[in-house]
């Protein structure tokens, strides 16, 4: 009677291991961008998992129960850095798992080599809201940074398996290229509305301003996570009717309050743009994140 039970154990180990190597690698990332792009380089080697969801602000983010329990067993952490994310660091401590803090082999700034913008001093105080002093962190809207994240992820990925190098340095080569053609065609179609005056709710879209000579004008928090006063408000229609505003730009999560009364009063539309992965249905992964963003700024020409 002893035998079946063994051979049962013995068979419920093997498949635990299977299950457990078919799902791949455990790969923990910040946000929906970097999972994204991990998947695209990882394929299916790795099981990639988002802590920050879609149409939440990973900036103000409160990590959640289960966040530790993932971090606990995650084989690689990757995060946006730049002080984007810095409530990571604090769980990565508590999750017991030496590898995937900072310094650890385990561990990947996605933040490394990329030449950043908007870089500053920081001001300390109740009204500093979330400043970017250390540079913009959204970098990932500049389609071509990608290059530069992706080498982060690709060496992540060889210190935890070596063995399949060929594999992720193939599926990164094909993603590069796929996205090379993408950035021409996105170039052609944003032509028409480079240089026209938008008005934006929050400083995320510096990278992709510069990328395709987009002109952000002004924009409704008069820094990042504080909220405007009547008087920015007011100074925000004037500037819009002045300068013949083509749009308000606001993200999904963001208050529409603010955005809806500057393009009531100066006539400028509002557009919804997604500046992470998931932010609306359209932008499923990262190349159709500007697939949409495109698609939606290249209607103001019409």
């Amino acid at each position: 009677m002893v035998m079946p039970v063994v051979r049962f154990a013995l068979g419920a180990a093997f498949l635990a291991h299977f299950a457990v190597a078919h799902a791949g690698f455990r790969v923990v990332a910040t946000t929906t961008d970097l999972k994204s792009l991990a998947e695209a380089v990882g394929g299916d080697k790795v099981s990639v998992i988002a802590l920050v969801a879609p149409n939440t602000d990973p900036e103000e983010y409160q990590p959640r129960p289960q966040d530790l329990a993932r971090l606990k067993s995650a084989q690689l952490l990757l995060r946006v850095g730049v002080d984007f994310d810095l409530w990571v660091d604090r769980l990565a401590q508590q999750a017991g798992n030496p590898a995937i803090r900072r310094g650890g082999d385990r561990y990947v700034d996605a933040s490394f080599g990329i030449t950043l913008l908007d870089v500053r001093g920081t001001q300390v105080g109740p009204a500093a809201g979330h400043a970017h002093g250390s540079g913009n962190p959204h970098y990932w809207l500049d389609p071509a940074n990608a290059e530069m994240i992706t080498a982060s992820i690709l060496e992540g990925l060889l210190r935890l398996d070596a063995a399949n190098a060929q594999y992720y340095h193939q599926r990164r080569t094909r993603f590069l290229s796929a996205l090379a053609d993408r950035i021409g065609g996105w170039q052609r179609a944003l032509a028409p509305v480079q240089g026209r005056p938008l008005i934006a709710y929050h400083n995320n879209w510096s990278y992709l301003a510069r990328r395709f000579r987009l002109n952000i004008a002004a924009y409704i928090e008069p820094r990042p996570g504080v909220p405007p006063t009547p008087a920015h408000l007011a100074a925000l229609v004037k500037l819009a009717r002045e300068q013949h505003a083509a749009a308000v730009l606001r993200q999904p999560h963001e208050p529409h309050g603010n955005a809806d009364f500057v393009a009531n009063r100066s006539g400028a539309p509002i557009v919804l743009l997604a500046a992470s992965v998931g932010a609306v249905p359209e932008a499923a992964d990262y190349l159709s994140l500007f697939d949409y963003n495109v698609r939606v700024l290249a209607g103001l020409a019409r």
